[in-house]
């Protein structure tokens, strides 16, 4: 397949996946789940509160290395079992429905919890080493991908390994944007998130019930098909 083959391929792939109903689930979903707060965000947050927008920016760049460094691995590790195995597709589909759902829990019940303190005081040289390997080191990261992304790729559709780089390039780009908000708004953002405690957690209970709403409608929707 010479260069014209495969850039044409690449753009009926892109075609397929972005223009249909399932894209726009995914969109919403990524969305909800990029301004969800969670370790990413606090992380960045943390940062932001203790060196400045400059820290927090750069914070935000080494998570956003990090997450592609996660998609890249899942994509290539997942990509071969799930187009040769029709039943592994789905055993991992279903997996990731109910971890979604099982986070989603979780974020409710930790709903009344304070924001942890627990990024450690470096130079600013190193924070965007620090934000990269923090990402990479964070098992959940690549559990959420290897849960998430898998919702909407499609087999049929060939290329597997193409649908989940760009779903997942468009996941962390979505996160490192809201990261990049955080940080420059983190003065008041951090002080009501630390001081409201039922600011925090109402955004919580329902960003817990966003992921468990999402992890059902996944599980249906693939259970009709």
């Amino acid at each position: 397949m010479d260069g014209s083959e495969q850039e044409g391929c690449f753009h009926c792939i892109f075609g397929a996946v972005l223009f249909t109903r399932q894209f726009l689930v995914f969109l919403g979903a990524a969305v909800v789940l990029a301004i969800t707060p969670g370790p990413g965000i606090f992380y960045v947050l943390a940062r932001s509160l203790r060196g400045g927008r400059k820290e927090g920016v750069l914070s935000a760049a080494g998570t956003f290395l990090g997450g592609l460094v996660h998609v890249a691995a899942a994509a290539f590790g997942l990509s071969a079992i799930l187009a040769a195995s029709a039943l592994a597709f789905e055993i991992v589909r279903y997996a990731g429905a109910a971890y979604l759902i099982y986070l989603g829990f979780r974020m409710i019940r930790s709903r009344n919890e304070g924001m942890g303190d627990e990024v450690e005081a470096s130079g600013s040289r190193n924070t965007f080493v620090q934000g990269v390997m923090t990402e990479v080191l964070n098992p959940k990261t690549a559990l959420f991908f290897l849960s998430f992304i898998p919702q909407f790729v499609s087999v049929q559709q060939g290329h597997v390994a193409a649908q989940f780089l760009m779903l997942g390039a468009i996941s962390v780009t979505l996160n490192t944007c809201a990261d990049l908000v955080v940080a420059c708004f983190a003065g008041p953002l951090g002080s009501k998130m630390r001081r409201n405690a039922k600011f925090r957690s109402g955004q919580r209970t329902a960003s817990g019930a966003a992921m468990i709403g999402l992890g059902v409608y996944v599980a249906a929707a693939r259970g009709r098909s």
